[in-house]
């Protein structure tokens, strides 16, 4: 079984969640805000260290005409910067509509809407770990 952690990069806000590969699911953990305009490595660096992933699963922003959308450089550089950090191999995986079926999947369940970002995480991670098999 390896486990996984899982992003929704944004530049306020990144979404967190953690999987496996045995049953191929993944949950929400938390969303991190940034620290003055980057990402706020002392908590994924936390995250990192109690979940002890194997490899990491950022979401690549695509927009719908299959271009890659404006913020898909930040993605690929905080991908590379996670890699460099943690010395994980990072997998980039196609985000598309995670953020729309995040708010379809949690509906009036969602207490504050940064929960929403650690739901398009687990979507993001289960969109990888569905590819895999």
């Amino acid at each position: 079984m390896t486990t996984l952690l899982g992003f929704d990069y944004g530049t306020a806000k990144i979404g967190v969640a953690v999987g496996q590969t045995l049953t191929g699911t993944a949950n929400p953990l938390e969303t991190l805000r940034a620290v003055r305009n980057k990402p706020d490595w002392q908590n994924i660096e936390r995250l990192i260290e109690t979940w002890q992933p194997e490899a990491l699963v950022v979401g690549l922003p695509f927009q719908m005409d299959d271009k890659e959308a404006e913020i898909a450089d930040r993605a690929k550089r905080f991908s590379r910067q996670l890699s460099g950090r943690f010395g994980l191999q990072v997998h980039l995986v196609d985000e598309r509509l995670t953020s729309r079926e995040a708010c379809n999947q949690a509906g009036k369940h969602v207490k504050r809407i940064e929960q929403l970002d650690a739901i398009a995480a687990t979507l993001i991670l289960e969109t990888w770990l569905s590819d895999r098999k």
